[in-house]
């Protein structure tokens, strides 16, 4: 292996992960030879590449074999377009270069045409298990992250040099590890987007829930999720929970029973009432 200062890497996907993962390796002190989007004329694949100092490509000769070789070569592309870019890639990489993709959902199979069409380059995955709103977030939260990996051992020297936190995760449960990081980030998103649109029909600031919410993630920290609740579900207080959904306007009432419901299975306590008034096909029944 190269030290960071010798080795040259190409972006495939100019977009905010691609992009965050980028500027974070050019920090370090790698050097970035290629960018490549749709189009090298995209104004998104010229504006990151000027970021980078380095000139717009098509993704065919990404690689750079024959010009200035990538030893490095992120496929930062959406997920179905994974597998084609990496093929068109094939002819301009240099032997032993290392052709990383940077999908949570995809296994290395999204590799498989290149790796057919040149078993001389090695491939592996990176995928930062962290919220990438945009770049400039991105790399200041990329450091001290969680980051799934995958392919040789190459991989997580690089993520580690990028001073993340590697982990592996099996190929047949990747989609679940996957899931599981959607629930976490976007459907918690989603929920206090719920919780914003009822605190404003209740004439509550959205910033007044706040720092309930940094505090719960606190206690969660310290004490994990079953620790960590509290409220009318988890002292068995169905009163309240009934209250609350006679409150409710009429489209909030699924997730708060969704969401209810998983509560007390998280509890581990059998309660017949609690359940009853939250099984919603009883009560459309009613």
């Amino acid at each position: 292996m190269h030290s960071p200062s010798q080795r040259a890497f190409a972006l495939v996907g100019p977009g905010r992960a691609g992009t965050t993962v980028a500027l974070v390796l050019a920090a370090r002190g790698f050097r970035c030879v290629a960018v490549a989007g749709r189009a090298p004329d995209a104004p998104s694949t010229v504006a990151v590449a000027h970021r980078l100092g380095a000139p717009a490509v098509p993704v065919r000769t990404a690689g750079g074999r024959g010009a200035t070789p990538a030893e490095l070569v992120l496929v930062a592309t959406p997920d179905a377009e994974i597998a084609a870019a990496a093929a068109m890639l094939a002819p301009s990489l240099a032997p032993g270069t290392l052709v990383l993709h940077l999908s949570g959902a995809c296994t290395l199979a999204e590799l498989d045409k290149l790796r057919a069409a040149r078993p001389d380059v090695a491939v592996g995955s990176l995928h930062p298990l962290q919220s990438l709103p945009s770049p400039e977030v991105g790399v200041e939260r990329l450091a001290g992250s969680w980051c799934a990996v995958d392919g040789p051992e190459d991989v997580e020297h690089l993520a580690r040099s990028l001073g993340l936190r590697p982990f592996r995760v099996d190929e047949d449960r990747r989609i679940t590890y996957h899931a599981a990081a959607t629930i976490a980030s976007n459907h918690l998103v989603a929920l206090l987007g719920q919780a914003e649109r009822i605190a404003a029909e209740a004439g509550v600031p959205p910033e007044a829930l706040l720092p309930l919410v940094r505090a719960t993630l606190d206690n969660v920290e310290a004490l994990g999720a079953h620790g960590a609740l509290t409220g009318p579900v988890a002292r068995g207080d169905g009163d309240t929970v009934a209250r609350h959904l006679e409150a409710l306007p009429e489209r909030e009432r699924a997730a708060y029973r969704a969401l209810a419901s998983e509560a007390l299975r998280l509890t581990g306590r059998d309660d017949p009432a609690l359940e009853a008034l939250l099984d919603a096909e009883g009560e459309l029944a009613r």
